[in-house]
């Protein structure tokens, strides 16, 4: 079993920025794919940014152009790089793989508030 562990969170104000890491136990080229997520309480977890195996990203239209999904191999590492916050960025941010998801981890808090 891989566990994922996220860091990175943090209070912020609208229009700054956060890198997100997630750690992976095992080798990140082993899983098809890793995803951050977010959810706000009291709502569905919302899939935003997603890295392939192969490299190949994909975005949620409310992040295109925010948010960039990044990797280092070497360190079974993947980041989201969050770039002009907004208030309703606002979430509990998780990693894991969106075809075959491992035990959920904690997630890291993101607060973007003025």
């Amino acid at each position: 079993q891989v566990h994922l562990v996220e860091s990175g969170g943090g209070s912020v104000q609208p229009g700054g920025s956060l890198r997100l890491s997630c750690v992976s136990s095992g080798n990140i080229l082993n899983i098809a794919a890793i995803a951050w997520f977010r959810q706000i309480p009291g709502k569905q977890r919302e899939r935003v940014a997603t890295i392939t195996n192969a490299g190949g990203l994909n975005y949620a239209d409310s992040v295109k152009g925010r948010f960039i999904i990044s990797r280092d191999v070497a360190m079974n590492t993947v980041y989201l790089e969050m770039n002009a916050l907004k208030p309703e960025d606002t979430a509990v941010y998780y990693c894991n793989s969106p075809f075959r998801p491992f035990s959920w981890g904690q997630g890291t808090q993101v607060t973007v508030s003025s």
